[in-house]
Parts: structure tokens; sequence; C-alpha cells
């Protein structure tokens, strides 16, 4: 039976640490966070009624390491070629654990509500960071072919793009590679995500982009309770401004509890306006997350129409405005 109500979207998470598919068993990575499950993760995804979940990619992950004072950065260069074949590895692995399952990979707006109507739970694909790319733009292409959807520029290491957020800033703004990566986004219909990235990087890839662009996981930052990772009002309104959506994340940075995740979100769509907010849940690789499981999702209306929010705006905010930044951007496969 068809679900009456609107479809739920996330659109950015990394569920049952998809990234480690393809994994050699015996990899220190496996070791420290334990084999992908994300069979599991979909399943509970389908059962919490989402029409779609993203299943990331991490571009930078075999150089990451934890840093007391920065979280996690990188520790190392990466040798040549060692990002694509990670890249590579990952998608790869994705790809053959989602036709296993016989998981619909969706890359448009009609490819989800096709799997919607059939009650299926659809799967976005996303990069997050472009550290695979080195250099080429052919990578980008390629990664479209295999169902990508969604490019996030940078991660938690200085790429070859723009500035991230949780380092000091080394190119000042979008780099002329970085303008080349957003017009090939543009080309291929591929969605171009800002998380993580610096103001002036953000700015840098609003004026370059013909398309709206998206931040998939953040919120407004906080006086007292101040984080890098999160956004000015200006920054928000930049996005929201120019078309795009901000992906509220329910983080430890600033949530306790899943009501302190709805404050963020109604803060944010006060700021940004309804039509441009969605929810990044970052689901099994989150900092202190407070929606810790696909079923928390169902509070999530009570939870903002208590704050004031309209059941359209719920909706919108639940899938709605992903559904219409992809219509905006993606086109099937040529």
């Amino acid at each position: 039976m068809t679900p009456t109500r609107a479809p739920w979207v996330d659109v950015h998470a990394h569920p049952g640490r998809c990234f480690l598919a393809g994994l050699d068993a015996g990899d220190p990575l496996a070791g420290l966070l334990g084999g992908p499950d994300v069979a599991t993760a979909l399943s509970a995804a389908r059962d919490a009624g989402l029409a779609a979940v993203t299943l990331s990619t991490v571009a930078d992950l075999q150089v990451l390491a934890p840093d007391p004072v920065k979280g996690l950065r990188a520790g190392r260069e990466f040798a040549p070629g060692e990002a694509y074949a990670d890249h590579r590895r990952q998608l790869d692995g994705i790809g053959q654990v989602l036709a296993r399952l016989g998981v619909p990979v969706a890359v448009t707006a009609a490819g989800i509500e096709r799997a919607w109507a059939g009650g299926q739970t659809a799967v976005l694909l996303a990069c997050e960071g472009g550290d695979f790319l080195e250099g080429r733009l052919e990578a980008l292409a390629e990664a479209r072919a295999l169902g990508v959807s969604s490019l996030t520029l940078v991660h938690y290491r200085v790429n070859d793009i723009g500035d991230i957020q949780t380092e000091e800033p080394v190119h000042g703004s979008l780099t002329g590679f970085g303008r080349e990566v957003v017009a090939e986004c543009n080309r291929l219909g591929i969605v171009i995500d800002c998380a993580h990235a610096t103001f002036e990087t953000t700015v840098g890839v609003l004026e370059a982009s013909r398309q709206p662009v998206m931040v998939s996981h953040s919120h407004l930052d906080h006086l007292g309770r101040h984080h890098p990772r999160l956004l000015s009002p200006a920054h928000a309104r930049a996005v929201a401004d120019a078309g795009g959506l901000i992906g509220a994340w329910p983080s430890g940075v600033t949530s306790t509890s899943l009501a302190d995740f709805a404050d963020e979100i109604a803060r944010l769509a006060d700021v940004a306006g309804p039509g441009h907010v969605a929810v990044g849940t970052d689901m099994d690789a989150n900092y202190r997350p407070v929606l810790t499981r696909y079923a928390d999702f169902a509070a999530l209306p009570r939870l903002l129409a208590a704050r004031g929010l309209s059941d359209a705006d719920t909706d919108s905010i639940l899938g709605g405005n992903v559904l219409r930044l992809l219509r905006a951007v993606t086109r099937p496969a040529s």
C-alpha cells in the first residue's frame, strides 16, 4: 500500500558504516570500527518509513586520525592514487551490497517517488570529500555513472578544492580547480554539497554554480556553544537565498536530546525559511548523536508542531525540500 504522508529523506548519512564496505577484514579500520552492517541499517530505515536515505563514502578515510583539539583531521598525506583507490573500494563495495539486497539507487526525485510508491526505501549515493578526484574531472563523471548524485566538496582534509571549517584557511576561497569541479557538477547534474566548507569557500561556490547547492549536515552556531562546523546566519541565508538547503544535523555539538534537535530545526527554519531546511542525520558517523535510530523520525512531526511549524512546513523539512532540490539539479543518466 502506498503511504499517504509525504516522503521522508535523510540527505546525509553513513548507515551501517557503509564506508567500510569492501574493506579487507584484516584492515585496522575494520578492527577499530567493526564491519559494515548496511543491511540492518537499511532495514531499520524501511521499517521507520523513510522514502530515501543517503549512503555517503568518506574520501579522506584512510588518512583521518583523532586529534585531542580538532577532533578529526588528516594525520598524513595520501600516497599517489590512494584516495582514488579507496573511493572506488567504497563505491564498489556499497554497490555490491545494494545489488545483493535488491535496494534501488535513486538519482532523481522521480526515482525516490517510484520506490516510495512501491513501498521501498531508495538509496542516494554521495561522496563526502572531493579528494578522490586527485585533480582529474574524469573521476567525477565516473562517479556519476556509478549512481552518485551529490558531492561534498571538502571534508576533514584541506584538499585542492577549497578551505574547511576545522582548519586554518589555505586557499582563501574556492580554488580554480574548485570552480572546474563546480562547473562539472552542474554539467553532470550532481548536487554540490558545501558541508565542512568555510563561508568564503561556500560563497565562491554560490558565485560559480548555475544550480542551487546544499549544506547537507550542519545548523546555526551558538554564542555560548560555538563550534567551527556550525553556520552563521549569514552563511545559512546565503545558501537559502540561492535556492539551496541546509540539512539540520542532530549532533552532540550543541544538542543533548531529540527535543534540542527540534529546537535547532526551528531556529534554522526561522533564519533560512522552512523551504530551505532538511535533515541530514550523519547516521553511524555522527558525534554524540541525539537522533540515534531511524525510528526517531516518527517523533519529529510532533516536536516541530510544538515549535509552531505547520504540517506543510514539516513535510517540506522531512523530505519535500530535498525532492525539490533534486528536481532542480539532477537528471537520469544519459
